[in-house]
């Protein structure tokens, strides 16, 4: 559209959407932030309101869609939600240019870059990940800009898109950058993702950026340079943020390099079969593993039990460190209590701090720090003043710091109550400022002479109703009902007529008035400078906040997993590199719990030196699904530092966990059933290793019986006799032919759950012993989960027809004409086989029999069947 077509404010509009052409653009008009064009019908769509339109000059209409300033978290969440970014166009100052006020965006908010509280989830990170990658290479680098942590990794594996993936569902961002030249295309995956131009993930454009932001000379001192991946994504991470969030770029003073082989890498299939932090069903917390153990009570804390749950560890000092640290807590009830307690005062200090470092905090923030360091002594005084230079907690308070600085700057400069937001007096506490105490003084005669106005007007006129005032369109005024209006004096000056009553001023109210309000302007404009300057002392001290802040996270986990110990009966379990498992009487964490008014049924897991492999055998709802997963459980538990639950457990150090349970269609993805069966049956045995925990259930039921069979045993075989593979193997199957594999292969035995069945009655007694079971008991199954009669009983004949059909003549009840029969009769030819000595024939009389059977059986084959009447 021409220039001159256009007015001033809607060219103001259009050059500032041209440097944010992906972005929903949010420009402030008075109390509003309007959306015009397309971002207005996104908006108007997505946020269910109202679509207007504007008039831009000589009749020309746009869309228009407006929400206001004071609401705007609440639509913004929406907005993000879906994915979308949105850009905040402020008004900057108060004093027009060429007659058009001047505005800027002052930040881009996406999925990735959230600050706000509201929008913020308390218990999880909000990552924001950048992924860089080619054939068998990766970067990946992540980012909370609420907590400042910044890492970065450098993967080198085959099927390196695997990797990506997992360390991608490990860290759940909220938002993910690639390269645009790079696209990853993923349908449904749980992070949303944005194109990042190519060149600002070139190598030589990141290291610099990374220098500049450290303000170093070298990448030395983070581990960082070899890694050329790495410090790509690293380096797009903060141009990114340098576009939308460039306050956040001074949280960041540090990058940690880590490795995946510091903790135990778990794919999509095993994090979901598992349901470590949500369940398959409603998708929530409740029901999971991270529901049963969390009993965290601070932001932080509930932060890092996710991350533990999340990544088990593979190192088995780390291990035992962690464990020593639960132990504390779990031997020492009243210490346990007493910690609990305490914590159930503190705030969320990580992002606080980090909000004050930021820019972004609000006089409230600094009172939740004031409150939190306030707690920090009494907590520290639970704890002996001394402990073991190599005891878990010894090494967490060598790092720990009351803040008392900062906790008497905080407490000598804000007020005890300051209101929410900066711009409203009340902020600073009285005596820590000279200018503000001078500024207050001189205006508390007129605030006083204001406050007396109305009791010594009252008096001096008589009219009991008069009522002083005050409003932003006039100011400080004085009301008088219409039925009093015949008493108000001369000097009043009528300023307003309602219809029910006159509202007047005076000189001398006007007088004071001025006075109240330049010294208000000056009062509010000391404080926000004050506070802006507590804030950036504070930002100073960043570092300290943030590692005291960690520490108690630390020390809520460690107190939560003794919680869940004491209040459920776990053991501390014995992790150990050997290659070893051995649990007794191991339950399932999450299912003993669900049960109600029945006892969970423990059982051992315990493999000999020379078993890698058990074939699980036993009927359906008997618990064998249960007991594969409460395996798996108890070593993920072990590893991530956590008592388990059982009477005893060695866990050798596992690498990794694979799960194939369950059948899940993946119909949006061309994938059936028994196509993502054997994608992730493949994905196991492409990358499992002789360390790795396999729980496959089921593997090959999704196709006919004879390829169902073929698969799983060849399967089993491939992991038993690879000698990079043989990793310990938990496989439940219904296929009874894989019974026989013990005879054939030495490192595997049969297990099964077993079931009594007296007098006609079937009774599953969730107990795994040695050997394989011979019945499934599916119609029994069928029948308690509410078949109809009638198709139960049809199916135990059918039954016996088929296990009655293995070489004898099979027929059909009489007494049921209605019924087709399944299966023809035995072939006659068969039973003249069965009844013929060929020891007594000679050739050739078995060549004229063999001539008579043709005659007469391949004769009677080719006649046309004869027509009932």
């Amino acid at each position: 559209m021409p220039k001159e077509k256009v007015t001033p404010v809607r060219r103001q509009y259009l050059d500032i959407k041209k440097q944010y052409p992906n972005s929903i653009i949010f420009f402030r008009l008075g109390d509003f932030y309007e959306t015009f064009d397309k971002d207005a019908q996104i908006v108007s769509r997505v946020l269910d309101i109202v679509l207007t339109s504007r008039n831009i000059g000589k009749g020309t209409r746009i869309p228009m869609a407006g929400i206001p300033h004071h609401a705007a978290e609440n639509y913004l969440s929406r907005l993000i939600e879906q994915g979308y970014h949105v850009a905040i166009c402020e008004q900057v100052s108060d004093v027009p240019v060429d007659g058009l006020m001047p505005r800027k965006v002052v930040r881009v908010i996406t999925p990735g870059t959230i600050v706000e509280s509201s929008l913020l989830p308390g218990d999880g990170n909000n990552y924001l990940a950048s992924i860089v990658f080619d054939d068998q290479r990766a970067g990946i680098a992540y980012v909370d800009i609420t907590t400042g942590e910044f890492a970065a990794t450098e993967i080198q594996e085959k099927h390196i898109q695997d990797f990506v993936r997992s360390e991608l569902l490990r860290l759940n961002p909220a938002e993910t950058l690639f390269p645009e030249n790079q696209p990853w295309e993923e349908e449904g995956f749980l992070t949303h993702f944005t194109s990042f131009p190519a060149w600002q993930f070139e190598e030589e454009r990141c290291v610099d950026v990374l220098l500049n932001q450290f303000q170093v000379s070298t990448l030395d001192g983070y581990g960082i340079r070899g890694f050329p991946f790495a410090v790509r994504a690293a380096g797009a991470i903060l141009q990114y943020l340098e576009q939308t969030q460039p306050d956040s770029l001074r949280l960041l003073t540090g990058l940690s390099m880590y490795n995946l082989r510091e903790f135990m890498t778990l794919d999509a299939a095993t994090r979901r079969n598992l349901e470590l932090t949500e369940t398959i069903r409603s998708g929530s917390a409740e029901g999971s593993l991270l529901g049963i153990l969390d009993h965290s009570i601070t932001p932080m804390g509930k932060r890092l039990i996710r991350q533990w749950v999340s990544k088990p560890l593979l190192d088995v000092e780390r291990i035992r460190k962690r464990l020593e640290g639960v132990t504390v807590f779990f031997a020492d009830g009243m210490l346990r209590a007493e910690i609990r307690e305490s914590l159930k005062n503190l705030q969320d200090l990580e992002r606080l701090s980090n909000r004050v470092a930021g820019g972004t905090a609000r006089p409230r923030d600094l009172v939740g720090i004031r409150e939190t360091l306030q707690q920090l002594p009494a907590i520290r005084g639970l704890f002996p003043r001394k402990f073991g230079k190599k005891e878990y907690l010894g090494e967490l308070f060598k790092s720990f710091s009351l803040c008392t600085d900062v906790l008497d700057l905080i407490a000598s400069s804000i007020d005890e109550d300051p209101p929410s937001i900066l711009g409203k007096i009340g902020i600073i506490k009285p005596g820590y400022s000279e200018e503000l105490d001078n500024y207050l003084s001189s205006t508390k005669e007129a605030r006083d002479w204001i406050a007396n106005l109305e009791v010594v007007e009252r008096k001096n006129t008589g009219i009991e109703t008069l009522k002083v005032r005050h409003n932003k369109v006039f100011g400080y005024y004085i009301e008088v009902t219409k039925a009093k209006t015949d008493f108000v004096p001369e000097h009043y000056i009528r300023k307003q007529t309602l219809v029910n009553a006159e509202r007047y001023i005076t000189p001398e109210l006007k007088e004071y008035e001025t006075k109240v309000f330049n010294a208000e302007d000056q009062i509010k404009e000391i404080e926000r400078r004050l506070f802006y300057e507590i804030c950036d002392r504070l930002a100073l001290q960043i570092d300290r906040l943030v590692t005291t802040a960690r520490i108690m996270a630390h020390i809520d986990v460690l107190s939560s997993l003794a919680e869940t110990a004491a209040n459920h009966g776990y053991v501390c379990p014995e992790v150990v590199e050997e290659d070893v498992l051995e649990i007794t009487n191991g339950r399932h964490p999450v299912v003993e719990q669900t049960l109600k008014g029945t006892r969970f049924v423990p059982n051992d897991t315990i493999f000999e030196p020379s078993e890698r492999i058990r074939i699980l055998t036993g009927p359906n709802m008997s618990g064998k699904s249960t007991f594969l997963r409460q395996v798996a459980l108890i070593v993920l538990l072990a590893q991530m530092g956590s008592y388990v639950p059982a009477e005893s457990a060695k866990i050798g150090m596992v690498d990794r966990i694979f799960t194939r349970i369950g059948a899940q269609d993946e119909i949006h993805a061309g994938q059936s059933t028994f196509m993502v069966e054997m994608v992730e049956t493949a994905n196991i045995l492409n990358h499992a290793t002789t360390r790795s925990l396999l729980i496959l259930d089921e593997i090959g039921r999704g196709t006919s019986t004879y390829d169902g069979v073929s698969i799983a045993w060849s399967v089993v075989e491939y992991i038993h006799n690879h000698p990079e593979k043989r990793a310990k193997t938990l496989f439940a199957t219904h296929y009874h032919e894989l019974t026989e594999l013990p005879e054939l292969l030495p490192g595997i035995r049969n297990y099964k759950v077993s079931v009594s069945e007296t007098e006609g009655k079937v009774v599953f007694l969730y107990k795994i012993a040695a050997g394989g079971a011979d019945k499934s008991y599916g119609i029994h199954v069928a029948q308690i989960a509410g078949m109809p009669p009638t198709v139960v009983l049809r199916a135990e004949e059918i039954m016996q027809l088929l296990e009655d059909s293995s070489g004898k003549a099979v027929t059909m009840d009489p007494e049921m004409p209605k019924q087709m029969a399944l299966f023809p009769s035995t072939n006659p030819l068969l039973k003249e086989l069965d009844n013929l000595d060929i020891n007594e024939l000679s050739p050739l009389e078995a060549l004229n029999l063999l001539f008579s059977w043709k005659k007469k059986y391949l004769d009677l084959s080719r006649q046309e069947p004869e027509n009932e009447d």
